[in-house]
């Protein structure tokens, strides 16, 4: 069936035009400027229509497993349901749904129970055709865990598993190398001094011998799987190097500004979280994804922890490192698409698949007002 959405402002590549998209058969077949006097065009009333975001990394999925701690809901297809409207509404047509494999501290007590729940929801949810938007896995992988391997395994052959990323959150290193930071967040989630110097001990004394052995083997395992592999909070220029030697392509959330530069000279892209753009810094003493973007560092964002995020920080990148519009957009929606490999999608142009985002600003304030999934409305 063929639509025509009139009288919008579509986002292109290189430009915004005012114009008339046509879509047919969950792809889109034509793209015009000026708007359509044909009887059966849909007026969008001069909102913006851009390509469905593209969710690389988002932990959300887990708040609605873990709303509370130590609670667990008891019906994981409502959950893995109620977080898939969450992506919709937040402009979200392809999501990766990150799944922690390892590190389960005290902290995180309830995620080895839930792990394989999880990975079944998600996989379920996809083959079932039970979700508004496209799920597939991020499989976050904890190099402190000594059970990881064990975890993997569990993970590798599901049809949605398509990245992973190789994680090493042993306090004084990468996220964690400023120990105070560690302890302030452990802060927060309920704990008290002892608890607090107790957990940061032991979360030193299990990554011991853990790391380097996990390491070799999750490079072997991958480099053979075609999976796109990510490094995770880089810090210095050896750990960009670590992660060219393992194969990665993606340096996820690099925590300084050293580690961002040598990554773009060594060739791997950098992804950045979309907390960190819409806050103006990290929650974790990392460095400004606002400053990589003016510097020309910042190749993608995720939605990390908050999915309307994505949307929000693409726009406030227009406002604070003087980014054009479809350049902003560009890092939520081509480039996603690029780095996952998936050349259906993440643009407007004939021939691929309509996924489409319609909203428009409430002075800086982005609205979803409409989300399609290969033509169909999902929000």
């Amino acid at each position: 069936m063929e639509t025509i959405l009139t009288n919008v402002r579509l986002v292109l590549e290189d430009r915004v035009v005012e114009g008339t998209l046509v879509h047919e058969n969950g792809t889109i077949r034509a793209l015009d400027e000026g708007r359509s006097q044909l009887p059966g065009a849909v007026d969008c009333d001069g909102d913006y229509l851009a390509p469905g975001l593209i969710d690389l990394h988002t932990d959300a999925l887990e708040g609605h497993f873990v709303p509370r701690p130590k609670v667990i809901w008891p019906d994981a297809r409502a959950a893995a349901l109620a977080h898939d409207a969450q992506m919709a509404g937040s402009g979200v047509t392809t999501v990766y749904d990150a799944i922690c494999a390892g590190g389960f501290d005290q902290a995180k007590a309830d995620r080895r129970a839930l792990y394989e729940v999880m990975l079944d929801a998600v996989e379920q949810g996809a083959t079932r055709g039970m979700f508004r938007v496209d799920h597939r896995i991020h499989l976050r992988c904890e190099l402190t865990d000594h059970g990881l391997p064990d975890l993997v395994d569990a993970a590798l052959g599901r049809p949605n598993l398509s990245l992973a990323s190789l994680m090493d959150h042993t306090p004084g290193t990468r996220q964690w190398r400023n120990v105070e930071h560690l302890k302030v967040y452990l802060s927060g989630i309920g704990k008290g001094g002892p608890d607090i110097d107790a957990e940061v001990a032991d979360r030193i004394e299990r990554a011991k011998g853990a790391v380097a052995g996990n390491y070799d083997k999750m490079v072997a395992l991958f480099s053979a799987s075609g999976i796109v592999l990510a490094s995770h909070d880089d810090t210095t220029p050896a750990h960009v190097d670590e992660a060219l030697a393992a194969g990665c392509s993606i340096s996820e959330f690099p925590t300084t500004l050293e580690a961002a530069r040598a990554a773009k000279a060594s060739g791997l892209a950098t992804i950045g979280g979309a907390p960190n753009v819409v806050r103006g810094g990290s929650h974790s003493g990392g460095v400004s994804m606002r400053d990589l973007a003016q510097q020309g560092l910042l190749d993608a964002l995720a939605s990390d922890y908050v999915p309307a995020s994505l949307l929000q920080a693409a726009l406030a990148l227009t406002r604070t490192a003087g980014l054009a519009l479809p350049a902003a957009l560009a890092l939520v929606t081509a480039a996603p698409a690029r780095l996952a490999r998936l050349d259906d999608r993440g643009r407007l142009a004939p021939g691929l698949r309509a996924d489409l985002l319609r909203f428009r600003l409430i002075d800086d304030t982005p609205a979803v007002g409409e989300v399609m999934l290969a033509g169909r409305r999902v929000f």
